[in-house]
């Protein structure tokens, strides 16, 4: 139904404005009498064989949505009611801002893909740490993508990282700090060890005080060399840090199918779905292999269909994250992958 009548419908409008109107759909229908009841109905797969426990946290299955789709907190119960085992909702900054100027997401329906520059736009820490507050449902597993606003220069971006982290850790059950955005100006640059490490330890000092322990991971660019995955692969090993995700998006454009004149006329920007898959797994499969396996990896990147899922598992990955393989392909490919993992 999604591909041969949604779908269709969906890509007639601008990306941004058919992912607000697909949100406000789902939040109506999760606010009806057991309207996400009926949805999980129709979408979940439940099973014990599904079931992780990666971080400490127990997962009803490893597939998760990728931050950047629930940008606020507005429909991560909706999106918890389709399927998914796990949601990650961001990037969130301390001060809402309002992202790059418009038009700021493109398909690239040839190589089924999308180049977005939202710039991390959100309507910052305080409205998240309402709503997954106020709205956090028992049994949802929610994590929390960490950005800085893009005005904070990189010398006091660990300031940044942890407000948010303060404000909102007894709301989410783990954090992401994401230093590989390509669409915030020079934050590729906090990519190294030292930068890394500048920004953590406030965070492990902080999290040392609480009662409740949640789980840090850093989101790494698919852009970084092996040498640089390296360093990374250092902070991991030689911190308190729990896990990676690997990988956002990129600025790579080799081999597509779009035309190089669209391509230059949509500019800059972060390139997700297909053409990212086999990078994505790559890097994965590289930092699983460097840390013997002895940390968990979030595995994020091009998954378009249930054999990319499994190959992205098979590299190495504990869990893995969906965003535009979703937007692509719709709710049945949650559906499926969890299917194949029963068998």
């Amino acid at each position: 139904m999604y591909k041969k009548l949604i779908r269709p419908i969906l890509f007639l409008f601008n990306p941004e404005t058919a992912h607000k109107f697909t949100a406000a759909m789902l939040r109506f229908f999760g606010a009806l009498p057991l309207g996400r009841r009926i949805i999980a109905l129709f979408c979940k797969v439940e099973h014990p064989s599904l079931e992780r426990e990666v971080l400490g946290i127990k997962f009803p299955n490893p597939i998760g949505v990728a931050a950047g789709l629930d940008k606020d907190a507005t429909f991560y119960r909706e999106l918890s009611a389709l399927g998914f085992g796990f949601i990650e909702v961001g990037a969130v900054t301390p001060r809402p801002q309002p992202g790059n100027a418009k038009p700021r997401c493109f398909r690239l329906k040839k190589d089924r893909g999308l180049i977005n520059r939202f710039g991390f736009n959100n309507l910052g820490m305080e409205k998240m740490a309402e709503r997954l507050s106020a709205k956090r449902k028992k049994g949802i597993v929610v994590g929390v993508n960490l950005g800085k606003n893009s005005d904070t220069p990189n010398e006091q971006a660990a300031s940044d990282y942890l407000k948010s982290f303060r404000a909102l850790y007894d709301s989410a059950d783990y954090f992401v700090v994401n230093v590989s955005c390509p669409n915030v100006e020079n934050i590729g640059k906090l990519q190294n060890k030292d930068s890394i490490s500048e920004i953590l330890e406030p965070m492990f000092d902080f999290r040392r005080g609480q009662n409740n322990y949640r789980p840090i991971l850093v989101k790494v660019s698919p852009d970084l060399s092996f040498e640089q995955l390296d360093e990374i692969v250092d902070v991991l090993i030689e911190t308190p840090l729990d896990g990676l995700v690997a990988t956002n998006t990129t600025t790579s454009r080799d081999n597509l199918k779009t035309s190089e004149k669209r391509i230059k006329r949509i500019g800059r920007g972060g390139l997700s779905g297909a053409p990212l898959h086999t990078r994505a797994v790559e890097v994965v499969r590289y930092l699983h292999k460097k840390t013997e396996g002895n940390y968990p990896i979030i595995g994020v990147g091009g998954i378009m269909s249930v054999d990319e899922a499994q190959e992205m598992l098979d590299a190495g990955a504990n869990l893995i994250q969906l965003y535009t393989g979703f937007i692509y392909e719709g709710p049945s490919l949650v559906k499926n992958i969890c299917k194949r993992l029963i068998k």
